[in-house]
């Protein structure tokens, strides 16, 4: 179900499409809404949600709304520094770093937000519901909490090296 574009250097991954159908008179009127996670592939990404009548105008406005709430993520190379933990609601999502040659092991939400990243290596696994926009999010949290080692370093005021 990710859809996948590339414009100038950000990648936008439709992660989930949801119909909503109100009756009136004539029959059903349906409505869009689509949840979008942009990445520049280089250690930045945000999620975006929209909603229009339309999947086309629900997708580019989720797309606009992933792209200003970007968040930088240290990565380590084509993995992340040290595992992590992230939930969201039900949503509960554990990273593991991998080694080079792993490949991304996720389903396909945390997939998503890995690949618009640009983590390559890494070990995924989620726990709790299956809602992926609550994956998403809690991927996103999970990716916040990371440290690179020269911050820690200055956060704790010593050398490690």
């Amino acid at each position: 179900m990710s859809n996948e574009t590339t414009q100038g250097e950000l990648i936008d991954k439709v992660v989930k499409i949801r119909r909503c159908a109100a009756v009136v008179k004539g029959g059903r009127r349906f409505s869009f809404a689509a949840m979008v996670v942009v990445g520049d592939g280089q250690g930045k990404v945000g999620w975006g949600y929209g909603k229009a009548n339309e999947v086309p105008p629900s997708v580019e406005k989720a797309v606009k709304d992933g792209t200003r709430n970007m968040l930088p993520i240290a990565i380590k190379g084509t993995t992340i520094p040290h595992a992590v933990k992230g939930h969201y609601g039900a949503a509960k999502v554990v990273l593991l770093p991998a080694g080079p040659g792993t490949g991304v092991i996720a389903g396909a939400a945390v997939r998503a937000v890995c690949e618009a990243v640009g983590i390559k290596d890494i070990l995924t696994k989620s726990f709790g519901t299956s809602n992926s926009i609550n994956l998403v999010k809690a991927t996103i949290g999970a990716l916040r909490e990371l440290r690179s080692q020269s911050e820690v370093e200055r956060l704790r005021g010593v050398s490690l090296s």
